[in-house]
């Protein structure tokens, strides 16, 4: 069989889901001490893709990659405790300020040091829902990309099919390794930690992290390899500086508003036949249905 080397993008990211009254700051920014971190829902989809391709080629790896800084190795035991091999935490002042285009920059760099046979990622984000990130990554890489997909179906040595969800149907290609696929939220989803995995990666941390924790603690980790998670940063991965951070992003925020929708208009409808009859008819005149 064929074993592969499997890297999946991921990304830690706030709680959009669960917004409360205390979300935004009053500048219109999003407060994210108020919500939880999470593990980017769709990214979860595609590391399950990966997994499958772990459970089905024997010898296959998976390393995750995230950036952001130092909290977002939860991120990477996340993905351990669930059955991915390794992680790099991309994370340096450098970085902070990121849009999708500086990301993706900073994410190819270490893509090309990683060298994998095959890129896996999420369709999109939840605190940005842009999508660019992953065709960025693979434009910038110059690999072939396969987007909104919902499952790899084959491989073959040299090609995978892959299953993608459109929104009018389904579509199935064959694209040649190496490859950029992201996943759609469609694709199945991930599956849950495994008790071996927990209890074997749970003190895995980053260098920061071992020494913040104490001399002791430093001493009893360091001669363990899978308990340590790398930290690369600018001088790791190379690259161009000004193509980092908030000088490689030519996105830039104008105005950002703070939008409650608020209900207008209501009808108090009864059970009665007649009211909803009225209700139905006026449905279909203004072609709400029909």
């Amino acid at each position: 069989m064929n074993s592969l080397k499997i890297v999946v993008l991921a990304k830690q990211v706030p709680d959009t889901r669960n917004v409360g009254k205390n979300a935004m700051k009053e500048d219109g920014t999003v407060n994210r001490a108020a919500l939880p971190a999470i593990f980017n829902p769709e990214d979860l989809n595609a590391l399950e893709q990966a997994l499958r391709l772990k459970d089905r080629f024997i010898g296959s790896t998976i390393q995750l990659l995230t950036m952001g800084p130092g909290r977002a190795a939860d991120i990477i035991r996340e993905g351990l405790f669930r059955g991915a091999d390794g992680g790099v935490l991309l994370t340096d002042r450098k970085f902070a300020g990121a849009d999708t285009l500086a990301t993706s920059y900073a994410l190819a760099q270490a893509l090309r040091k990683m060298q994998p046979d095959v890129i896996i990622a999420g369709r999109q984000a939840i605190d940005g829902d842009t999508a660019q990130v992953g065709p960025q990554v693979a434009e910038k890489l110059r690999w072939p990309q396969v987007t909104y997909a919902e499952e790899i179906v084959s491989y073959d040595g040299k090609e995978m099919v892959v299953k993608r969800r459109l929104e009018r149907g389904v579509e199935t290609v064959a694209a040649a390794l190496p490859l950029v696929i992201t996943v759609h939220g469609s694709a199945p989803a991930c599956r849950p930690r495994h008790a071996k995995q927990l209890m074997k990666y749970k003190h895995a941390k980053t260098l920061t992290e071992i020494q913040e924790a104490g001399a002791d603690y430093y001493e009893e980790l360091q001669n363990i390899d899978y308990l340590r998670i790398p930290e690369w940063g600018v001088t790791d991965v190379g690259g161009e500086e000004a193509q980092y951070g908030l000088s490689g992003s030519p996105t830039k925020v104008k105005k950002i508003e703070n939008i409650v929708f608020q209900a207008k208009e209501s009808k108090k409808l009864t059970a009665a036949d007649t009211d909803i009859d009225d209700l139905m008819k006026e449905l279909m005149a203004n072609h709400t249905i029909g």
